[in-house]
């Protein structure tokens, strides 16, 4: 152990812990309310900063849901999320689910704490106990043992991984707003024709359309590849061959992660292909960042010289997943289904203007994508080195600061 290091059970460093608690589904008067309540789909390694149900006052009275103040350790304990942590920013109740760890700051950093369940990650996950469904509960976790430096250790080292994972944020946020307003520019000029009201509209297919634009399918104008699996003896993790993904388990918001790469594979998207799921989920979208081999999960659509329209075009039409078409709910699409989806086109002057306006936003947007990438890698690195105290923290501060 490190000098002036101190073993301590989880439990120790709390004021509390206690779960929540789940308002009664069968009275819509519980629910839809302004109290923040946290399900343990959304405790997954980040700061929760809102959630996505809210419950009402009535439903807090009348459920074992109690408020967890801000800056507390959330674990989750059930099924697939069992052993995922995450940080609350806000006050906010959760659901019986949750293990919420009220940190002590005269023991612990809630941040340090943190980031120790997270690095522990698995070996905490595999406390779980159960059938088909693996459970944590909260004695398991209060007894779980830790080693921690002095508090100012502590504080120090935590600073540093927040400062890393908080420029992560930033980057998430603005690449957010990037997107939002490429978004709004798309729908203002191709769904609202805002801009050419003014001017002469024409019956077609869709609807009025203005003059000079024209209503053709996806195969009239892009080029489209189904994805094809080579058979699993060609994939490794070594990265011999090329990046390979079957579906959207390595998707990022707008770029795959390159796990698994394979030796062999005959269907590939190149660097900047629009990547589209056509197994459920149909229609989630990301971006080839590279050369990538396509698994029947997935098929790759490019439109020369106007890809940007193309993107937020299908991210326009694909708002809902597995919807398409006439709004029939796909578990997959086929070649020819998606070659027969329908576009408003204009006319190329109007797509090179888009263009023009569009392709900063998504240059800055894959920058930061980058920036995170970087990050996230120097954070998973120094995670346990710092942990462990491997790593001190007077030595990696130059480093640091170099990318913040």
């Amino acid at each position: 152990m490190t000098q002036n290091w101190k073993t301590y059970k989880l439990g120790d460093l709390c004021t509390n812990v206690y779960s929540g608690g789940t308002p009664s589904t069968k009275n819509p008067e519980y629910y839809d309310g302004e109290i923040p309540w946290l399900n343990t789909k959304e405790v997954d390694f980040k700061s929760i900063y809102s959630t996505e149900k809210f419950i009402t006052e009535e439903g807090l009275k009348k459920s074992s849901a109690k408020w967890v103040p801000k800056n507390a350790v959330v674990i989750a304990m059930y099924g697939n999320t069992a052993g995922k942590s995450a940080i609350n920013k806000i006050p906010l109740t959760t659901n019986q689910a949750c293990c919420n760890l009220i940190v002590d700051d005269k023991i612990a950093d809630y941040r340090f704490v943190y980031y120790y369940v997270l690095n522990d990650y698995e070996l905490i996950k595999d406390l779980s106990v159960g059938g088909a469904q693996q459970n944590l509960n909260a004695g398991t976790i209060k007894n779980y043992e830790v080693i921690l430096p002095p508090l100012p250790e502590q504080t120090a080292i935590a600073s540093i991984l927040s400062a890393l994972d908080d420029k992560i944020e930033l980057n998430l946020q603005q690449n957010k707003t990037l997107e939002e307003m490429a978004m709004a520019l798309y729908k203002h000029w191709f769904v609202d024709f805002g801009p050419f009201q003014d001017g002469e509209f024409v019956e077609s297919e869709l609807g009025m359309i203005p003059k000079g634009w024209e209503v053709k399918r996806l195969v009239e104008f892009a080029n489209l590849t189904m994805g094809q699996s080579p058979k699993s003896e060609f994939y490794n993790d070594s990265k011999e061959g090329l990046p390979f993904h079957q579906g959207v388990k390595d998707y990022g918001e707008r770029f795959p992660n390159d796990v698994t790469y394979s030796t062999e594979g005959n269907r590939e998207a190149e660097e900047g292909d629009i990547l589209f799921s056509v197994r459920a989920p149909v229609g989630r979208l990301n971006l080839a960042k590279n050369k990538i081999i396509l698994g029947r999960g997935l098929a790759s659509i490019r439109m020369e010289e106007n890809n940007e329209f193309m993107f937020y075009a299908l991210k326009s039409m694909f708002t809902t997943e597995d919807i398409i078409g006439s709004g029939t709910v796909f578990n997959s699409v086929n070649k020819t289904e998606l070659e027969k989806l329908e576009f408003v086109i204009p006319t190329n002057e109007i797509l090179s203007d888009f263009k023009q306006l569009v392709k900063p936003l998504d240059s800055e947007y894959a920058n930061n994508s980058i920036e995170n990438q970087t990050l996230t890698n120097l954070r998973d690195t120094l995670l346990p080195k710092l942990i462990s105290g491997e790593v001190r923290v007077k030595d990696i501060e130059h480093q640091i600061k170099d990318v913040l």
